[in-house]
């Protein structure tokens, strides 16, 4: 054996600080139950709250989010709609489902939900801090489903943004493996 063999891979780390997992999504792979198709799931990540989403034929608002890989979730920051132009129409009741797909409004009042929050007009403004998430129960998450269940009085629920952040998970790279033999 000669001492120039190549040196072993280093083993894999999670991800280091807290990023926008946002920009990890699998796009094609999210949806939205009862979206207003004027205002879709895909304005909540431009970055601008005049856009945002809003809901169509009534309060509530089911989002699901699928990312590329899987992540650990810390905390979560909704904004508001329009910068609070429409105080009504913030979602107040949110239900958190980690890796459930295809939830719809006819079972997803039976799943119990990872957890809920209850916002308020202070925690969806642009300089209050995100929410932080029970951190154990986020630690590999493939998808998130938000189950909005009711606003703050108005016919729509409207969302100005959301940003999720957290961080990656150490994953095998199966490509760093050399054959034997």
């Amino acid at each position: 054996m000669s001492g120039a063999e190549p040196a072993e891979p280093a083993p894999a780390k999670d991800g280091e600080g807290l990023i926008n997992l946002c920009d990890m999504l699998d796009k094609p792979m999210c949806y939205a139950r009862n979206e207003n198709t004027s205002y879709p799931l895909g304005n909540l990540f431009i970055g601008d709250s005049r856009l945002g989403m809003q809901s169509d034929a009534d309060e509530q608002l089911i989002i699901h989010l699928t990312f590329q890989e899987f992540v650990k979730v810390k905390s979560i920051k909704f904004s508001e709609w329009n910068m609070g132009s429409n105080p009504d129409m913030n979602p107040v009741n949110v239900h958190i489902h980690i890796n459930r797909n295809n939830l719809g409004f006819e079972d997803i009042e039976d799943v119990d939900p990872a957890q809920t929050i209850t916002l308020t007009a202070a925690d969806l403004q642009d300089v209050s801090d995100a929410i932080d998430l029970y951190y154990v129960k986020f630690q590999r998450v493939k998808s998130l489903t938000f189950f909005i269940e009711d606003n703050a009085g108005a016919d729509i629920t409207a969302i100005g943004g959301l940003q999720i952040m957290g961080r990656t998970v150490a994953t095998t790279n199966m490509n760093d493996f050399k054959k034997q033999g």
